[in-house]
């Protein structure tokens, strides 16, 4: 492993259900599933069905220690969570966070809550991997890993989403998945989330066509994406949470089209992986902007 690197690896790329046939191979059909490696530190983000095969991976690589965040708790979002392979191995610790239900559910409860009769044969009590849960509220400013910061915001979505600033090494990615914007306007929580970031993963569900008829679902817009893109001078956007009925000659045509109005845009694929360099920075004053600290809500645990 090269700890001089930050490395995105998209495991699911599409919205609101998996999808599988013919006419998505190019793009995938796996629901939501983001890893980051900042250097030696590995990080999840959603689990949705591409979190099967990402656990696959992390264990086939000897990864015992890592976080997996939620940016919330929609099925497209969670449904790998049981069939995610690390969670039943004892020599494996993880620390799951969110912050889209502060004051409302904990971690701890929203994840024992999914993973039970009668919606999973089995209950929490059967992973045997050493699981921490973090709890947080937007805005907070998250230090998971030494050199790993992570800021917070609150995005548009029924129900309440997360979305992601993740800085490592001189470098930031961002994660904005399900959020709707008002038309004509820029969302401030996400423009000061993506500044002058090298990436970012944005919620493209939709084209502005379809907007007109999709108000209230939560979701945006290639084009939105682009304009916030620009008005944040980020270097990167990735078209991301694909509709589930759009086909891979489709998502072409829309990756074309968001590369001739922003160069910097591409449509994620499922497996795609890319590297950014740690860049040389200079030494930090000693004066730090002091933040809040999550929250733990029920200690680490190992099952029997």
């Amino acid at each position: 492993m090269n700890d001089d690197l930050f490395r995105v690896r998209f495991w699911g790329v599409r919205g609101s259900v998996p999808v599988s046939g013919a006419q998505y191979q190019r793009y995938g059909g796996n629901t939501i599933c983001v890893e980051m490696r900042c250097g030696p530190h590995t990080l999840l983000f959603d689990a949705g069905s591409g979190a099967r095969a990402a656990g696959e991976e992390l264990m086939a690589a000897g990864v015992d220690q890592f976080d997996l965040f939620f940016t919330h708790c929609h099925y497209d979002h969670i449904i790998g969570l049981p069939f995610f392979f690390p969670l039943y191995n004892p020599r494996i610790g993880v620390t799951t966070w969110s912050g889209h239900l502060a004051g409302r559910m904990t971690t701890l409860e929203m994840v024992s809550e999914f993973m039970r009769p009668p919606w999973f044969p089995v209950a929490m009590e059967v992973c045997r991997a050493c699981i921490g849960t973090r709890d947080f509220v937007a805005g907070d400013v998250l230090k998971p890993q030494e050199g790993v910061t992570i800021r917070t915001g609150s995005l548009t979505h029924p129900g309440g989403c997360i979305g992601y600033r993740i800085e490592w090494g001189g470098r930031a990615v961002c994660l904005i998945s399900d959020t709707e914007h008002e038309p004509g306007k820029l969302d401030p929580v996400v423009l000061g989330l993506i500044e002058g970031a090298d990436l970012v993963i944005y919620d493209c569900t939709y084209t502005e066509e379809e907007m007109l008829r999709k108000r209230g679902y939560g979701h945006s817009t290639w084009q939105q994406g682009v304009k916030l893109c620009e008005a944040a001078g980020a270097r990167g956007l990735a078209i991301f949470h694909h509709d589930p009925s759009r086909t891979d000659d489709q998502l072409a045509a829309i990756e074309k089209e968001a590369m001739a109005a922003f160069p910097g845009a591409f449509a994620a694929r499922d497996g795609q992986t890319l590297e950014f360099s740690r860049l040389k920075l200079p030494k930090p004053s000693p004066l730090r902007q002091a933040t809040r600290q999550p929250t733990a809500n029920g200690k680490r645990r190992s099952a029997r």
